[in-house]
């Protein structure tokens, strides 16, 4: 979980330069698109692997749950049916 956060914050600043870096003129379209998309597989990947990690125990059970509640809470996302599946089963 921890990892995660760090790397929601990295994403948060990859964002941030690629769009200054957009705003500055330094890059075309495509090419911020594409470092967008990479900033997006990199959290998507962390977010992956909070999912279907599997707890050693009750208290990683409920600290994995708790996590991911507070992380769609806070990006007001939703699992697809696969993931839900990955979270039910541990």
């Amino acid at each position: 979980m921890d990892r995660h956060i760090a790397a929601q914050l990295a994403t948060a600043d990859a964002v941030r330069v690629w769009d200054q870096r957009r705003a500055a003129g330094e890059v075309t379209s495509v090419a911020y698109a594409n470092g967008l998309l990479d900033v997006a597989r990199d959290e998507e990947a962390g977010r992956l692997a909070i999912v279907n990690h599997r707890p050693r125990g009750d208290r990683e059970s409920r600290l994995k749950l708790i996590y991911l509640a507070a992380y769609l809470f806070a990006t007001r996302g939703t699992l697809n049916a696969n993931e839900m599946n990955s979270v039910l089963e541990a």
